[in-house]
C-alpha cells in the first residue's frame, strides 16, 4: 500500500520510488510518461539548481526504475557531467514542475558520475550499488 499524507490540496505520496509533493488540482502524477519528466530541473532544499533530469533508466527484467540521470554543468549540453540518482532519493514537486533532491551542491564534486560517451556497464551492479550507498537510498531491488 502506498501511504499518502494530505494537507489541504497538497500531499506527499510515497509510490515505492520517488516521493511526490502533489497538488490535486490538476491531472494526477501517479501515471506519467517518462518524456514528461525529462528536462525537469533538479533542485535541492535550498532551491539551488543542481541540474536537469535527462534520462530515466529502466531495469527491464524487474520492471522498475533503476535510477534517474541528472545532467549538470557544461554549456548547451557540451561538457555536461551525468549523475545517476536513485529514484527514491528524488521528490517530484508538481507545483514547481521540478524534482527535489536533499543534497548540497558540493556533494556532486565526488558523486558517482559519467559522461555521455562513457555510460556505466549494464552488468556492473557495483556501480548501481555505489550510487544507492552514496545517496543513502535503499536499493530498489530490496
Amino acid at each position: 500500500m502506498n501511504p499518502i499524507h494530505q494537507t489541504g490540496s497538497q500531499s506527499a505520496a510515497d509510490m515505492g520510488g520517488a516521493r511526490i509533493a502533489v497538488n490535486y488540482s490538476g491531472p494526477g502524477p501517479r501515471l506519467m510518461t517518462a518524456s514528461t519528466l525529462e528536462g525537469d530541473k533538479v533542485v535541492n532544499r535550498q532551491n539551488e539548481t543542481l541540474g536537469t533530469l535527462s534520462e530515466i533508466m529502466l531495469d527491464v527484467p524487474r520492471g522498475r526504475i533503476a535510477y534517474a540521470v541528472m545532467s549538470s554543468g557544461g554549456f548547451l549540453g557540451l561538457g555536461d557531467k551525468l549523475f545517476a540518482i536513485p529514484w527514491s532519493a528524488l521528490t517530484l514537486d508538481t507545483d514547481r514542475k521540478c524534482f527535489v533532491l536533499d543534497a548540497d551542491k558540493t556533494r556532486f564534486k565526488d558523486a558517482p558520475g559519467f559522461d555521455k560517451d562513457h555510460w556505466p556497464e549494464e552488468a556492473d551492479t557495483s556501480f548501481i550499488d555505489s550510487v544507492h550507498q552514496y545517496y543513502g537510498a535503499r536499493p530498489y531491488w530490496e
